[in-house]
C-alpha cells in the first residue's frame, strides 16, 4: 500500500511539473494573402498573457507548452491556436466578411477599414461592374448613403450632377475629385471599366486634409493598376439598343379639333367659329409628334486592357471605346469617346519605387437641345398641332429638296395679311423633326491627365516614406455651331436675306477653341508604427497647383454655300454681324497640410487634421485660410466585457468636427473693373479687398455595427454643417452710377441629416448572396442673407431665410370658379374682377378680396428630404444576378411643360388630361375651362409644382461565367462570361413629366431617359 502512495506522489509531481514547463514561442502573423499583420494581438487563453505584432507581423510569447493562443486582428476572423510544445509558429489570417482589414485609400495617405474614424464610405466595386453606363458618376448612383447623383438629361454625353449631404452653398457644390492623387473637377472622361476602387469622404474630419475645395465633399478614385503574376488580358464588349418611355398622351386630330372649337367658344368672340368649320377639311393630319421624333437608340462598348509584371516592374495598359446614337431621329445627338490608359510601377530597389499613371480621352458630343431650351426640340413635340404633317408634299409649290418639312402651318406664301398662313387658328411652333434634322452643333474636347512620382523608404524598416508626386490635367475643347437657315419665308428679317426662311436667318457660325491646363506637384512624408498594442500613422505635405486657361472665339453669318466644305469663318459675310474675341484666367493654390492618426489596442483611435491653403482668388489679406479637424474612435467590441458577447463581431463609435472651405469663385471677385467709355475709363464693378472664403463647419456622430461575424454590417451617421459667409451679389444704389453687382461674404446656409448604410453578406454556401442598402435624408435651411438682399428671386424660386435654397414662390390654388356669384364675393374687394366661371381660383392669404402679390407664398422644395438605393446581387455556380433599385423622396420640381401641354391658352396641342377641363358648374374643380383668354395659368402657382420623387428599377443584370469549365481545357481562357443588362426598366412616380430624375427643377421639357437592353460578353485570358 505505501508503494502505491508513493507511485501515485511521484505521478502527480511529474503532471505538476509538465504543466508548470513554459516555453518561448516565436512566429508570424499574416493575412492569408501573405500580407504582415503589424499590431495583431495574441493572448494566452484563460489568462491574462498577451502580446502583439510589430510591423513585420513577428511575436515572441513565453507561455505553457500546452497552451491556446487566441490570434485577433481588426478586420480578420479570430483564431484559436494550439501550441502543443512548437516554438515556431506562423499563422494566417482569414479576412472578416467586410473586410475591415482592407485599406482605404484616402487620397494622400492610406488607413485600414478598421481604424477609420470618419464618415468614409467605400464603394463596392462587384455593385459598380454591373451598371453598364458610360460615365463613373453614373455608375455611383444609389451606392453610397447621403451621395445623390442625377443626369442633367437623358441625351448622350450629358452632365451628371454629384451632391454630397445636399446643396451647402448658393455657389458650387460639386465635389473635388482625387484620381491617383491628382485633384480634378470632372470624372466624366474616366472609363468605369478602369476603376480600382473609389472612396466618398463626407465628413469634415475625413475631407479637411483638402481644406479649401473639400467644402462639397470629396471623392478619391484609384485606377487599376499591374500585379505581379503572367499577363492577364481582359476584353469586355457590350451592345445594345435604347428606347424612349413613359411618353405622355397628347390630343389626336379628332381629340385637338374639338378642343380648339370648344377654345374659341369660351372665349367670347363673335361670329362663325373657324374650327368647326375646319372639321371637314382633307388636308388635315393625324401626326403623332413623339412617334415620329424618337427612334431606337443604340450603344456599344469594347474594352480591352492587359496586365502583369514582376517583383520589379508591374503594368497595365487599357484602351476602350464607347459610343452612343441617341434616341431622336438624323443622329445629330451622338456621342463617342476614346481612352486610352497605361500605368507603370518600378520598384528600383526594396526602398525606391517610381512610377506613372497617363491617361488620353478624346470625346465627341453632337449637342441636342435637350432642356427644353432653345430651339426646344422636345418641348417642341409635345406642342406642335397634330393635324399638321411632318413633311409638305411634293406637289405642294412651296417644297424643297433640301428642305422637305413643314414650319408654319398650311402655309402658302410668305404674305400672313392675305391668308399666306394660318397662324391665328393654329399656333406655329417649329417642326421637331427639321429641328433634329438641321442641328449641328458639335462639340469635341481632347483630355491629358496623369502623374509620374517617386516614393522612397526611410529608417530600417521603411516605416518612414518620402513621396514626391508631379500631375497635369490638360484640356483642349473645339466646340463648332453651324446653324443653317431653313422653314418658310414669314415676310421678316433683314432686307438683305428677304426671302430666306425664318429659321436662322441669316445663316451663321459660331466657333471656339480653348485650352486649359492644371499642374499639380505635391510632396508628402508619412510615418507608421507599431509598438505593442499603440499604432502611428502621421502624414506631413505641401502641395502647389496652378491653372491657366485661354479661349478664343469668332462668327460670321450669311454662308453663301452650306455644305460641310465651306463650314468655316473665312467663309461667311464679311461686312456685317462678324465677331471675334478671346481671353484668359490663370490661379494658383499653394498648401501645407498634416494628418496625424493613433490607435490603441485596436479600441481608441484619433485622427487629426489640419491644412493651410492661400489662394489667388482672393486678396492679399485674406488669401490664407486655415482648415483644421479631429476625430475620435472607441471599438467597444474589443473591449474584455465584449468578449463573451460572440454574435456581435464590430461595434464601433465615431464622432468628428472640422471646418472645410471653398475657394470656387471667379478668378478676379476681389479686383475694382474697369469699362472705357469714349475717351474715359468707368468704374463697372467695385472690387471688394475684403473677400474671403466660405467656410463650412460640420460635426458627425456615427456608430458601425458588425452581427455575425460581419455578415451583417449596419453603419448609421448623423451629421450638421453649416456654410457661412456665401458669396452674394449686392447691388449698389443708383447715385453710385451703373455698376455690376459688388461680391460680398454675407450667407449662411445648414444641412443636417441621417445617413444609414446596411449591409447583408453570405458566401458560405454554393449560392452566395449580398445585399447593399442605404438611405439619407437632408434638411436644408438658409440661415442668413445680406440685409441689402433679403431674397434672392428667379422665375418660380426664391431663396430667403427661413426656408430651403432656391424654393418655389407663387400662388396657390383653392380651386375653381363655377359661377359669377363666387367670383363677386371671393374677389370682393376688386372693383371689377376679369375672372370667369370655369377660371382657376387663388387663396386670398390676406382675405382682401385682391389676388395680387401679396398672396404668393413658398409652395415647394426642390432640395430632395431623403434618398435611397437597393443593390441586390447574388450568384450561384456559374449563373450571377444583380439588381439596383434607386430613388428619392420629397422633392419638388416646377413642371412648366404641364403648364403649356395642360393649361396654356394659345393653340398648341394638349395633353389628353385637357379632356376633363370644367365645362359647366360642378363639373371640375382641378382643370379650368379651355380657352383662348388667361384662365389664370399664366400665374406661377403650386398647379404646375408636383411631386418628383420616384422609385426606379435602374439596372438588372443576369450573367453566367464557363471559368470552372474552362479550367478543364487547355485553351488558355480563364473565363468568358455573357451577360444580359437592362436599364431603367421602370419608374413608380407622380409626376407627370418626361423625366422626374433631371437635374432641372424648372422643366421645360427634358431629354427622356431611355429604357436600354444590353448584350455582352467578357473574356479574361
Amino acid at each position: 500500500m505505501k508503494k502505491i502512495l508513493t507511485l501515485l506522489l511521484v505521478c502527480f509531481q511529474m503532471t505538476a511539473f509538465s504543466q508548470s514547463t513554459e516555453i518561448k514561442v516565436t512566429g508570424k502573423i499574416t493575412s492569408v494573402f501573405g500580407q504582415p499583420l503589424g499590431g495583431a494581438s495574441i493572448q494566452v487563453k484563460n489568462a491574462a498573457k498577451t502580446t502583439s505584432t510589430d510591423a513585420a507581423g513577428s511575436f515572441s510569447i513565453t507561455v505553457p507548452q500546452d497552451a491556446i493562443l487566441v490570434v485577433s486582428f481588426v478586420g480578420y476572423q479570430k483564431q484559436e491556436v494550439p501550441v502543443a510544445g512548437k516554438t515556431a509558429i506562423m499563422i494566417a489570417l482569414e479576412p472578416a466578411e467586410t473586410g475591415l482589414g482592407e485599406v482605404v485609400v484616402l487620397g494622400y495617405n492610406s488607413q485600414k477599414k478598421a481604424n477609420l474614424t470618419g464618415a468614409i464610405s467605400t464603394v463596392n466595386m462587384a455593385d459598380l461592374d454591373q451598371r453598364k453606363v458610360p460615365d463613373v458618376a453614373q455608375a455611383l448612383q444609389g451606392q453610397v448613403a447621403g451621395v445623390q447623383i442625377t443626369q442633367s438629361t437623358g441625351a448622350p454625353g450629358e452632365d451628371i450632377s454629384i451632391r454630397i449631404r445636399g446643396e451647402g452653398t448658393i455657389g458650387n457644390n460639386s465635389p473635388l475629385f482625387i484620381i491617383d492623387g491628382i485633384p480634378s473637377r470632372d470624372i466624366s472622361f474616366l472609363s468605369p471599366s478602369d476603376i480600382q476602387s473609389i472612396t466618398v469622404l463626407k465628413d469634415a474630419s475625413a475631407a479637411a486634409i483638402y481644406g479649401s475645395r473639400a467644402s462639397a465633399g470629396v471623392i478619391v478614385v484609384v485606377t487599376k493598376t499591374g500585379k505581379k503574376g503572367a499577363t492577364n488580358i481582359d476584353i469586355n464588349y457590350f451592345n445594345g439598343i435604347q428606347k424612349v418611355a413613359n411618353l405622355p398622351k397628347m390630343l389626336n386630330r379628332e381629340q385637338y379639333m374639338n378642343k380648339m372649337e370648344e377654345s374659341w367658344n369660351n372665349s367670347g368672340f363673335t361670329g362663325t367659329n373657324p374650327y368647326t368649320a375646319d372639321k371637314s377639311r382633307t388636308d388635315l393630319a393625324n401626326t403623332d409628334w413623339q412617334k415620329e421624333l424618337f427612334e431606337t437608340g443604340r450603344s456599344q462598348n469594347l474594352q480591352v486592357s492587359a496586365s502583369g509584371g514582376s517583383d520589379k516592374i508591374q503594368f497595365l495598359v487599357s484602351g476602350s471605346y464607347y459610343s452612343q446614337d441617341g434616341i431622336v431621329v438624323y443622329d445629330n445627338d451622338q456621342y463617342k469617346r476614346y481612352n486610352f490608359r497605361t500605368n507603370i510601377r518600378a520598384n528600383l530597389t526594396n526602398r525606391l519605387s517610381i512610377g506613372t499613371n497617363l491617361q488620353f480621352s478624346y470625346e465627341l458630343q453632337d449637342k441636342l437641345s435637350s432642356k427644353g431650351d432653345a430651339p426646344g426640340i422636345i418641348r417642341h413635340a409635345l406642342i406642335r398641332p397634330p393635324v399638321i404633317p411632318v413633311y409638305k408634299d411634293p406637289g405642294d409649290p412651296t417644297y424643297k429638296p433640301g428642305d422637305p418639312f413643314t414650319d408654319l402651318p398650311f402655309y402658302k406664301h410668305s404674305d400672313q395679311a392675305n391668308g399666306g398662313w394660318e397662324s391665328n387658328k393654329y399656333e406655329y411652333s417649329s417642326n421637331p423633326v427639321a429641328l433634329a434634322y438641321f442641328t449641328n452643333d458639335k462639340r469635341n474636347s481632347l483630355k491629358t491627365f496623369g502623374n509620374v512620382y517617386a516614393e522612397y523608404g526611410f529608417l530600417k524598416d521603411n516605416a518612414l516614406k518620402f513621396r514626391t508626386n508631379l500631375g497635369i490635367d490638360l484640356n483642349m475643347t473645339h466646340n463648332k455651331t453651324f446653324n443653317q437657315n431653313f422653314g418658310d419665308d414669314d415676310g421678316g428679317g433683314n432686307a438683305t436675306d428677304k426671302g430666306q426662311g425664318r429659321k436662322n436667318r441669316p445663316n451663321g457660325l459660331n466657333e471656339d477653341r480653348g485650352e486649359e491646363y492644371t499642374i499639380t506637384w505635391n510632396n508628402t512624408l508619412n510615418y507608421t508604427k507599431a509598438f505593442g498594442k499603440h499604432n502611428i500613422s502621421a502624414l506631413a505635405g505641401t502641395e502647389y497647383i496652378t491653372n491657366y486657361a485661354s479661349s478664343i472665339g469668332a462668327s460670321r453669318s450669311r454662308f453663301e454655300y452650306v455644305n460641310t466644305t465651306f463650314q468655316y469663318i473665312d467663309y461667311g459675310g464679311s461686312q456685317t454681324d462678324v465677331w471675334n474675341g478671346g481671353n484668359g484666367s490663370e490661379w494658383g493654390l499653394f498648401s501645407l497640410f498634416g494628418s496625424a492618426t493613433y490607435s490603441y489596442d485596436a479600441r481608441y483611435m484619433a485622427t487629426v487634421n489640419l491644412r493651410a491653403d492661400a489662394s489667388s482668388r482672393f486678396a492679399e489679406n485674406n488669401q490664407w485660410g486655415y482648415f483644421p479637424s479631429v476625430s475620435l474612435g472607441w471599438r467597444i467590441s474589443e473591449e474584455k466585457f465584449m468578449q463573451d458577447v460572440n454574435w456581435i463581431s464590430d461595434l464601433k463609435l465615431r464622432a468628428s468636427a472640422g471646418t472645410l472651405g471653398n475657394q470656387e469663385i471667379g478668378n478676379y471677385a476681389y479686383l475694382t473693373l474697369l469699362r472705357k467709355t469714349g475717351d474715359q475709363y468707368v468704374i463697372s464693378r467695385y472690387g471688394n479687398p475684403d473677400l474671403k472664403w466660405e467656410t463650412t463647419r460640420q460635426q458627425n456622430i456615427g456608430v458601425d455595427i458588425g452581427i455575425l461575424r460581419n455578415k451583417v454590417y449596419l453603419s448609421v451617421d448623423y451629421f450638421s454643417k453649416k456654410t457661412s459667409d456665401i458669396l452674394l451679389p449686392i447691388s449698389l444704389p443708383a447715385l453710385v452710377g451703373s455698376v455690376s453687382p459688388t461680391i460680398v461674404n454675407a450667407g449662411e446656409v445648414s444641412n443636417k441629416g441621417i445617413e444609414i448604410a446596411l449591409n447583408l453578406r453570405n458566401n458560405d454556401h454554393a449560392f452566395k448572396y449580398d445585399i447593399n442598402a442605404n438611405v439619407a435624408t437632408v434638411t436644408n435651411n438658409v440661415e442668413k442673407l445680406h440685409p441689402n438682399l433679403p431674397n434672392i428671386t428667379g422665375n418660380v424660386s426664391r431663396t430667403q431665410v427661413g426656408h430651403p435654397l432656391s424654393s418655389f414662390y407663387g400662388y396657390v390654388m383653392n380651386g375653381i370658379y363655377q359661377n359669377q356669384a363666387e367670383i363677386t364675393s371671393y374677389l370682393h374687394g376688386t372693383p371689377t374682377p376679369s375672372e370667369k366661371p370655369g377660371d382657376i381660383k387663388f387663396k386670398d392669404l390676406n382675405n382682401d378680396g385682391i389676388i395680387n402679390d401679396n398672396d404668393r407664398t413658398f409652395i415647394g422644395n426642390p432640395n430632395p428630404k431623403f434618398s435611397y438605393g437597393l443593390n441586390l446581387s447574388g450568384s450561384y455556380k456559374g449563373f450571377d444576378i444583380g439588381i439596383l433599385f434607386q430613388g428619392v423622396q420629397g422633392v419638388d420640381k416646377y413642371n412648366d411643360l404641364k403648364k403649356i401641354t395642360d393649361y396654356d391658352t394659345r393653340p398648341f396641342n394638349h395633353s389628353i388630361r385637357t379632356l376633363e377641363a370644367w365645362h359647366g358648374e360642378g363639373t371640375s374643380n382641378t382643370v379650368p375651362r379651355s380657352t383662348f383668354n388667361d384662365n389664370g395659368s399664366s400665374r406661377v402657382s403650386d398647379i404646375f409644382v408636383e411631386d418628383a420623387s420616384y422609385l426606379r428599377l435602374k439596372n438588372l443584370e443576369i450573367g453566367y461565367s464557363f471559368g470552372a469549365m474552362l479550367k478543364r481545357t487547355n485553351t488558355g481562357i480563364k473565363n468568358v462570361r455573357l451577360y444580359v443588362s437592362a436599364q431603367n426598366i421602370f419608374t413608380i412616380t407622380d409626376y407627370t413629366g418626361l423625366d422626374p430624375e433631371s437635374t432641372d427643377f424648372f422643366d421645360q421639357g427634358t431629354y427622356p431617359q431611355s429604357r436600354a437592353l444590353l448584350f455582352g460578353v467578357n473574356v479574361q485570358f
